[in-house]
């Protein structure tokens, strides 16, 4: 009897080890905030993709400078060994864009409310060769820096309408006061090398984003032929915060894309 026991859980333990072997591993979703942001804009997303099972990770944009920020998101993909999926937002699409070239881990970039710039294009003038952007009489003025740069911020009590007009006061209130500042340099720095052009992408952003107007990103992901391109009704730039489970199922939809 005791041999049979035995003998069962050996097989059972060698089904299991099997099973185990053979089930497939998961992407990594990294994700990069934008300007005006940190990484508490994805709080709502990251809930929901680990819940399904997703390793993530919410990076830290430092926004001082294209070159700059896209080097401190690639230096996090070099220290991934499995499948990742990119998403950036707003100022982050540029980001990982830059980030994820030549990576041949990032299987899949998400735009999300983002800009997609070619090379020698910057998010600033992308976001301003279409109309409905409203960003600019927005702005608190430019904060000086030491190394002769501008920092910028949303003026606090416009932010809720412009940049978050879909989300409680309270919340948006508590988002105004944390907001991260930009530079302008970083705004204005061309795009080098967009991976977008191969490595496929997803797109989505609502028809109400203030900061990057809905005919820019349209056009963008039109450019980059996106698998999937999803349009929300009455969404502002902070699609993620709003609307996070269209955004977490876009996400998944890119990690299980063959």
């Amino acid at each position: 009897m005791n041999k049979l026991f035995t003998g069962l859980a050996l097989v059972a333990a060698m089904a299991a080890a099997s099973a185990a072997f053979a089930a497939p591993v998961k992407p990594t979703v990294l994700l990069v905030h934008g300007a005006f942001a940190d990484s508490s804009s994805w709080n709502g997303v990251v809930n929901l993709l680990e819940k399904d099972g997703y390793p993530v990770i919410a990076a830290s944009n430092p926004l001082r400078s294209l070159k700059g920020d896209a080097q401190s998101v690639a230096d996090i993909l070099a220290t991934i060994k499995t499948p990742i999926v990119l998403v950036g937002h707003s100022y982050g699409g540029p980001v990982i864009s830059e980030a994820a070239y030549g990576n041949a881990n990032v299987k899949a970039l998400v735009f999300v409310a983002a800009i997609a710039p070619d090379a020698g294009e910057s998010a600033a003038a992308l976001s301003g060769r279409f109309p409905g952007g409203t960003l600019g009489p927005t702005l608190a003025p430019p904060v000086p820096l030491a190394d002769g740069g501008k920092d910028l911020y949303i003026q606090q009590d416009k932010f809720h309408a412009q940049f978050a007009a879909d989300v409680s006061t309270a919340d948006a209130n508590v988002m105004a006061a944390t907001q991260r500042p930009v530079t302008v340099a970083a705004l204005n720095e061309a795009a080098t090398q967009p991976a977008w052009k191969t490595i496929p992408s997803w797109f989505v952003y609502g028809d109400q984003d203030h900061n990057i107007p809905a005919q820019a990103q349209a056009f963008m992901a039109e450019r980059a032929h996106a698998k999937q391109t999803i349009v929300v009704k009455g969404a502002s730039h902070v699609v993620m915060v709003s609307n996070p489970k269209v955004v977490a199922s876009l996400i998944e939809k890119a990690a299980n894309a063959q």
